[in-house]
């Protein structure tokens, strides 16, 4: 499966945070599901609704992404 992109910088690596701060590294495959990176991680009791890039400070939902598929240029 494709992993989705920052909108901003293109990077496909973001965090989620819970109610007492902690984050987990995750990526969004393209139907946007939020998957945390390290396998025994566990998502639950995390905001899967707001992601925080790695690369810059871009924030926002899942469906802002963007995806890997390179759009054909119009002449």
């Amino acid at each position: 499966m494709r992993k989705l992109k920052c909108p901003q910088c293109e990077v496909h690596r973001f965090f989620v945070k819970n109610e007492s701060g902690d984050n987990r590294l995750v990526t969004v495959n393209e139907n946007y599901e939020v998957v945390a990176v390290h396998s025994i991680d566990s998502l639950v009791g995390f905001d899967l609704n707001m992601l925080y890039c790695l690369g810059c400070s871009w924030k926002g939902s899942p469906q802002s992404l963007r995806s890997e598929k390179i759009k054909e240029k119009r002449y």
